[in-house]
């Protein structure tokens, strides 16, 4: 490695030398910030020149440029390896300035000549510089002067094609020669790359190192580079140029870091954090380590290639609203299959089951060892999925799928089979706060909740899949003029009062929202406050199924709200159901055999520790081994006292509250007058029975621990709550085993 000081137009005149920038670098992307940025500093130096009573002219730095030169028949290769954005944005300029000198062919020439083109060049006419794939047409127009294409590269261009002008009008004493002075004094800094390999001159390396400082390279940028620069510098071009840029890059575009992360989990079957630029590196360094594991050789890297290529179509349909590519051959099978995606990953937006569901879609299409998944078996496994996911949400339940949901992934082969079903995946592979609701527990929540403020962003897909579901024929609930209809009204008339009878405020408070006085219509504000009658007369009018069961009604009172109630509960089971022998199974795995961590303030909690053992507890980010929940309960109260953001005196006088006694926490000096028995039903904070202390003072501290784990959760629960604490704040990692419950406490 060298590093040679120089100047942006030394190293463009360099008549020789071809620049080459390779695919895996990224389009250009300077805007108008930097470009202008660019100019002022062109504008400064040409001022200063311009200023007689200045004797030391200004000059600038403009950066680093990393190449790696390699011969090119009679000439050299430049790659540039970093530094292609002012490479290119120094090009654009001269592109402007040659293109707004007038009346001089002699300087036109020139720039041409010099700057631009390169009688060696094996680029197509003569062009110095080859660009990336996405910016090669726009850049090639330009210096060729042919008609602009949409492009940034263009839109650099022009601004620099308008500030020229603007410099024209406003200092017309700044000739060409002023310009290409600036040039030779817009300093860079080359770093030659040795091309001998025992050098260890990796440039992906250098390419990661140097982009550490800067703008973030995504998942998908670093990734691109690691698996082409394995290739050589022509196949490099060829397999970026067919397959990289045509078959993934423009496929998924901005979406292709969430693709690479959501291909890792399924072929790992295990969670990965949502790509961030914060987390990027480390994701990268999974990636890398995936691949590795394969053996680091091109035939590896050529294989994931293809394989990627096959997966990319499958995730376009996870992630596109309306797509027109066929997913099946038989049209119905193929409406079907597209619907339930929709509903998934767009009307409840269930991300947890990309991959999942990526792969299914992959065995559908290719075929996994041979055997490819039926269109029936794809449409149960993704109605499953549909009716899992607007169960847990009517339940309010969404926790702990980002991370479990991904484990389904290995068996794949089951499900492709068919000697699983995915309802056995989502009923017996979770504990408690994973579970399928069954019939019992959804009926239960629908007759108490506030339907329509409840579950605001599913209540129109809700209905309009039981309309769909009692009609047979589809309706198009996210069209705006399909509204959601309450039959007595949000605002009372003396009229609806009237027909409510004397309990109208109390029916008015309780119903309102409830499922029994909702329906769909398509002529919402036409009918709102209304009469019942007049609303009737509407809704005969109405092509939508559910006005029967209106229309059928003479009033409209809290009878026919409940009646409208537990028929809509009924459409909501018959329209997401579960098989016979799951509707009212606790269907979730009673084991626990899957839980690795938990905290206090996760939904039931305590139900889930009671046949389970500690392994550690995480609090404020520290570790600490432990395998009994007294001794875990009494560290999670060291912690709090020993942290100075907890007011430890808010327990201290809140006790009944928090802890369901008012002597959770006393001295020696009050320990001592209980009787032996119940003194033993104390620890010290450094975990010792009282007889273990050997200098009792009056003021030593005990702590009532004689808990079963259910109770230690429900008390650490409380505390967090009353001091604010965040879920991420105590993380207790779980031993898998199932253990028996200790209802005691003795052994907890």
């Amino acid at each position: 490695m060298k590093t040679e000081p120089t100047s942006i137009f030394k190293i463009l005149s360099q008549n020789s030398t071809s620049f080459f920038i390779p695919p895996f670098q990224r389009a250009y992307a300077w805007r108008d910030t930097m470009i202008n940025r660019f100019f002022e500093d062109i504008k400064k130096i040409i001022f200063s020149e311009l200023d007689s009573s200045k004797e030391d002219k200004l000059e600038h730095f403009f950066g680093i440029i990393v190449v790696k030169t390699i011969s090119d028949r009679f000439a050299q290769k430049s790659i540039i390896v970093d530094g292609q954005q002012r490479i290119t944005t120094s090009l654009l300029f001269i592109l402007a300035l040659r293109d707004t000198i007038a009346n001089n062919d002699e300087e036109k020439l020139f720039i041409d000549e010099t700057l631009l083109r390169n009688s060696s060049s094996s680029y197509p006419d003569k062009i110095k510089l080859k660009q990336v794939t996405k910016d090669w047409e726009a850049f090639r127009a330009l210096v060729n002067s042919e008609k602009p294409l949409n492009s940034t590269i263009t839109d650099t261009y022009k601004l620099f094609v308008q500030g020229l002008k603007d410099m024209r009008t406003r200092s017309p004493e700044v000739t060409f020669d002023h310009y290409l002075k600036a040039l030779q004094r817009l300093n860079i800094a080359v770093i030659y790359l040795d091309e001998r390999p025992y050098k260890g001159e990796d440039p992906q390396i250098i390419f990661e190192t140097l982009n550490s400082l800067g703008k973030p390279l995504t998942l998908s940028d670093l990734i691109r580079n690691y698996v082409l620069l394995s290739f050589g510098t022509d196949e490099q071009t060829e397999i970026y140029e067919q397959v990289w840029f045509p078959k993934i890059e423009s496929v998924l575009e901005e979406r292709l870091s969430d693709f690479f992360r959501d291909y890792l989990q399924l072929r790992k079957e295990k969670y990965y954090k949502v790509v961030r630029d914060d987390n990027t590196k480390e994701l990268y360094q999974f990636f890398k380590d995936y691949i590795e594991e394969k053996g680091n050789t091109t035939e590896i890297k050529r294989k994931f290639i293809e394989e990627i290529t096959e997966y990319v179509p499958c995730y376009k349909w996870l992630i596109t609203e309306e797509n027109n590519s066929p997913i099946s051959s038989d049209p119905k099978a193929d409406k079907n299959i597209k619907e339930l995606l929709r509903n998934i990953f767009f009307d409840i937006k269930a991300d947890p089951f990309k991959p999942l569901v990526m792969g299914l879609l992959y065995a559908h299409c290719k075929g996994i060892d041979g055997r490819r998944l039926s269109d029936n078996l794809l449409i149960d496994h993704l109605t499953a999925i549909r009716t899992y996911l607007i169960r847990r949400r009517i339940v309010k339940e969404s926790s702990g799928e980002n991370k479990n949901i991904i484990t389904l992934s290995k068996y794949l082969d089951d499900l492709v089979e068919g000697s699983k079903t995915m309802f056995d995946l989502l009923s017996d592979s979770f504990f408690y706060r994973m579970r399928l609701p069954n019939d019992v527990e959804i009926r239960n929540v629908l007759e108490r909740a506030d339907f329509y403020k409840e579950y605001k962003s599913y209540t129109k897909f809700i209905l309009g899949m039981i309309e769909k579901h009692k009609s047979k024929v589809s309706v198009d609930f996210r069209n705006r003029d399909i509204t959601i209809e309450h039959i007595m009204p949000q605002n009372l008339s003396e009229s609806w009062k009237s027909t409510l009878g004397e309990d109208y405020e109390d029916i008015h408070e309780t119903l309102l929202h409830n499922i029994g006085n909702l329906i769909l219509t398509e002529f919402n504000s036409e009918i709102g406050n209304k009469t019942f009658n007049e609303k009737k007369e509407k809704l005969e009018k109405s092509n939508l199924n559910f006005r029967n069961d209106v229309l059928s009604e003479q009033t409209w009172n809290r009878d026919a709200i409940l009646r409208h109630r537990d028929q809509m509960i009924g459409y909501f089971l018959e329209t997401f159901p579960l098989p016979d022998d799951r509707k009212r199974k606790s269907n979730w795995k009673t084991s626990y055999e899957e839980i690795s961590q938990l905290s206090p303030l996760d939904q039931k909690a305590e139900l889930i520790v009671k046949s389970l053992k500690p392994l550690s507890l995480q609090i404020f980010g520290n570790p600490i081994t432990t395998k009994r929940w007294i001794t875990l309960y009494i560290e999670f109260h060291n912690a709090i006292k020993n942290n100075p953001n907890c007011d430890y005196q808010i327990i201290m006088g809140a006790q009944n509250e928090l802890l369901s006694r008012g002597d959770a926490i006393i001295t020696w000096n009050e320990l001592k007058k209980y009787s032996e028995k119940d003194m033993k039903k104390f620890k010290t904070f450094s975990g010792k029975f009282w007889d273990e202390v050997s200098d009792l003072t009056a003021d030593i501290e005990f702590l009532h621990t004689n808990l079963s784990a259910e109770a230690i959760i429900k008390r650490m629960a409380r505390i967090m709550k009353k001091l604010g604490l965040q879920r991420d704040d105590v993380l207790i990692n779980i031993n898998k085993e199932s253990n028996k419950a200790d209802p005691a406490g003795i052994n907890a």
